[in-house]
């Protein structure tokens, strides 16, 4: 493994002011955002959003570090045949990969799942890196509820990420880390800690374990946040300070940065919360976004399948980078939403 060349990416995905889009989203997935606009999920479409996405100059350019794409979009060209990767390397990003192939029933653990995508994923990595991709992306789910997270479902998850992880670093790719608390339930502020803090111990034992270069990859966690059920939901300065406290408790220095994903918050929301946070500062690592969902929303709305939208969305991705950038280094104003 290139340890030089992989540090030297990790560091670049949370250079100061930037972050990450992860336009990942499965077709399922992509399928029901699309259904939400109005527009049919086909393949021309799901590439001309992204295709949209990609050729914003300011926010490719000044905001996004990376761009997480699925298994179709790397191997897309855009409309004038040149390569979607090519248009997001033009403009000073880098091009990552998601490799997992999402989540399956977890055997004698009723509500609860794992990701699978272990098998071949060594060749899948080589061919990824041929096709552009520098960095990866693998997700774990993890869900509260009566009687859950289990054991075992937290300890299979962990062991897959950093098995993942140290794969990814054996093919020169670097790792994005994610463990997700899904923020879906009812619990309150302090329960959504206790499982936070007890995946984050686990993920960085299993990635000791199996000897990851922690400067050479980046962790993408969930923020503490009430569930969106929750009777009482706990407010903004609450949110951040607990995430800070529990990423302090279990994260070591050693990781070359964190950059969060918004799991269902609000756009406004979620900049709001990495804002607070980078104001806590001065902060062990870099903080930033990598959003999907927060930083493609409004864009999405605005577009709605239609190539006289185009440059009203682009300017709605714009305004969302910029407030994130700025977010990222404890620089963002509410005034800035409102003069938009």
């Amino acid at each position: 493994m290139n340890k030089d060349q992989l540090i030297k990416i990790a560091r670049a995905i949370v250079a100061k002011g930037k972050g990450i889009l992860a336009a990942d989203e499965s077709s399922g997935t992509i399928k029901r955002r699309f259904d939400a606009i109005g527009v049919e999920s086909t393949e021309n479409n799901r590439r001309d959003y992204r295709e949209m996405l990609f050729r914003t100059t300011s926010a490719m350019k000044n905001q996004i570090s990376g761009v997480i794409l699925f298994d179709e979009t790397i191997r897309q060209n855009a409309k004038d045949g040149k390569p979607l990767v090519q248009l997001i390397s033009e403009s000073g990003s880098l091009p990552g990969i998601k490799v997992d192939k999402g989540t399956k029933p977890l055997p004698f653990c009723p509500g609860e799942v794992i990701t699978e995508g272990l098998d071949g994923l060594g060749e899948r990595l080589d061919e990824y890196r041929k096709l552009g991709a520098v960095f990866a992306k693998w997700r774990a789910v993890i869900d509260i509820d009566n009687g859950i997270p289990s054991y075992t479902a937290l300890n299979t998850n962990a062991h897959a990420l950093a098995r993942y992880a140290a794969l990814c670093q054996e093919h020169d790719i670097v790792p994005i880390v994610e463990p997700e608390v899904l923020m879906d339930g009812g619990h309150d502020i302090d329960r959504c800690y206790a499982i936070t803090e007890w995946v984050l111990k686990t993920v960085f034992s299993d990635l000791y374990y199996q000897r990851v270069m922690l400067e050479g990859m980046v962790l993408k966690p969930n923020m503490v946040i009430s569930g969106k059920k929750a009777e009482k939901r706990a407010g903004p300065d609450e949110v951040a300070d607990k995430t800070l406290r529990v990423l302090k408790n279990c994260v070591p220095p050693a990781v070359s940065g964190i950059a969060f994903l918004s799991g269902g918050q609000s756009d406004e929301e979620a900049t709001v919360h990495l804002n607070l946070i980078n104001q806590m500062g001065p902060l062990p690592w870099p903080v930033t976004f990598s959003y999907g969902r927060a930083l493609q929303h409004e864009p999405q709305t605005v577009w709605a399948g239609k190539a006289e939208n185009v440059a009203a969305a682009q300017r709605a991705f714009a305004h969302r980078a910029r407030m994130n950038g700025l977010a990222a280094q404890g620089q963002w104003k509410h005034d800035l939403e409102k003069a938009a």
